[in-house]
């Protein structure tokens, strides 16, 4: 009966659309790197490749999450979930096009490489999905819409588990599928079929979640105009303050004029940095110093993300409402700095111990962070918001990803206590933010007792 409710509750469409989305995208990692080589490119190229993404998404999220303010989450969906179509379907295109090459080089730096017709259809492909890859931040807008503050913190929590769930599933389903005689087409196959799923999905059981849209009922998509028809209804509760009914510049100015946004897009930043560190010297640091194969590495991040499957689901349903969301930020951030600190150290149970408090760290801090910038700020730019802090991570992912591969090859393992110096850095952003709220609360009380 539980799970029939639970199913029948308007999240469970937006968690399908988000396992969905993170099982497309997850597919291809453990395969990305062979279909690169085998259409001549190298590490170079495939690190360039991978750095499209994010740096694409960095530019598109924003706009997704702005144009979701106006014209409603649900047709950005859409539109973010078709550019994904179109990628997969770019990728289908690459492995089926002979290797018809367009240049080499064999230098130094870039080492030896072949750039192949098919190398440029996946660079396109990598382009259009990072800039329609703002759907992540439009399901955490629509998740803060349908969302209270009773239920927030776990519906939050719910994400992360749905997000966990697909990159567990993802990479051991393109294993099993690229060992069958199709070899690393099967696996596109699927994730270009998942897209189009995601679409159905959207289309019959999302309802929009924003209520100053029009609701125009099913999408019509054989009127333009009407697909992108924007209406304002006069939505002001009893609730809105003349700053939620003014000020709703939505440009990155504006967005960071919200108070108590900048600290916010800090921690998101810093988050997103320490972590791309850590996965830029965890596969070196596996291969070189610790002697591990491709099984080992997986089953190291497999664990991973079962734990933070069991942490977001039941742990943080259990907590919320019990526990304030920005203990559960500290706590977390606490944990993540001590895992980073002992991932130095060698030893195998040290290893998984350190595995163990991440996971745990992350699997609290990260969906109660997202849950308190969901209410951070004006209500009415939650899509801005997203967008644009979601384009803090993807400018950190960028910077780290290309920063930690270069510093491991110098400091080895001192990388990971640098990320474990980052929380560190975030637990102290989260002090300063706690004092500044908690001196507004004390100001609001003032102000209503003289009034």
């Amino acid at each position: 009966m539980k799970l029939f409710q639970f199913l029948t509750k308007s999240i469970f469409p937006i968690l399908l659309v988000n396992f969905i989305g993170i099982l497309g995208y997850s597919i291809v990692i453990p395969i990305l790197i062979f279909i690169v080589t085998d259409l001549g490119g190298n590490g170079f190229i495939y690190g360039i490749l991978g750095a499209m993404y994010p740096f694409f998404q960095f530019i598109g999220a924003p706009i997704l999450g702005r144009l979701s303010d106006r014209i409603g989450r649900k047709k950005v969906l859409v539109i973010s979930q078709a550019g994904t179509f179109v990628a997969w379907s770019l990728f289908l295109i690459a492995l089926i096009l002979p290797n018809t090459e367009l240049w080499s080089s064999d230098s130094e730096f870039t080492g030896s490489y072949i750039m192949t017709l098919p190398l440029i259809l996946l660079f396109l492909a990598r382009i259009f999905d990072g800039f329609t890859g703002g759907n992540v931040s439009v399901a955490n807008a629509y998740l803060s819409d349908i969302s209270t503050d009773e239920d927030r913190d776990k519906n939050f929590g719910m994400m992360g588990a749905s997000t966990s769930l697909g990159f567990v599933l993802g990479p051991a389903v393109a294993g099993i599928l690229a060992s069958t005689i199709l070899g690393e087409i099967l696996p596109i196959i699927l994730a270009a079929i998942i897209s189009l799923v995601a679409i159905l999905v959207i289309y019959i059981r999302l309802p929009e979640s924003n209520p100053c849209m029009v609701d125009t009922g099913n999408l019509n998509f054989k009127s333009f105009r009407r697909f992108f028809q924007v209406e304002h209804k006069d939505c002001f509760s009893g609730n809105t303050t003349e700053n939620d009914a003014t000020k709703n510049d939505d440009s990155f100015k504006g967005v960071l004029g919200q108070k108590g946004i900048p600290l916010l897009f800090s921690i998101y930043f810093l988050t997103f940095l320490a972590f791309s560190l850590f996965y830029a010297g965890l596969p070196i640091y596996a291969s070189t110093m610790l002697n591990w194969t491709a099984v080992d590495l997986g089953i190291f991040l497999a664990y991973s993300s079962f734990i933070m499957i069991l942490v977001q689901g039941p742990l943080l349903s259990f907590l919320s409402g019990k526990v304030p969301n920005i203990r559960l930020i500290a706590i977390g951030t606490m944990l993540l700095s001590l895992s980073f600190f002992l991932l130095s150290n060698p030893s195998i149970i040290i290893l998984y111990l350190a595995n163990t408090l991440l996971s745990l760290g992350n699997g609290l801090m990260w969906p109660s962070f997202l849950s308190l910038l969901s209410k951070t700020g004006n209500s009415r730019m939650q899509g801005a918001i997203q967008g644009y802090g979601n384009s803090m991570g993807s400018l950190a992912s960028i910077f780290g990803l290309v920063l930690g591969g270069i510093m491991f090859e110098s400091i080895d393992v001192t990388i990971f206590i640098i990320g474990s110096g980052i929380f560190l850095l975030i637990l102290i952003l989260l002090f300063i933010n706690y004092i500044q709220t908690k001196n507004t609360l004390v100001e609001v009380d003032q102000t209503v007792a003289a009034a």
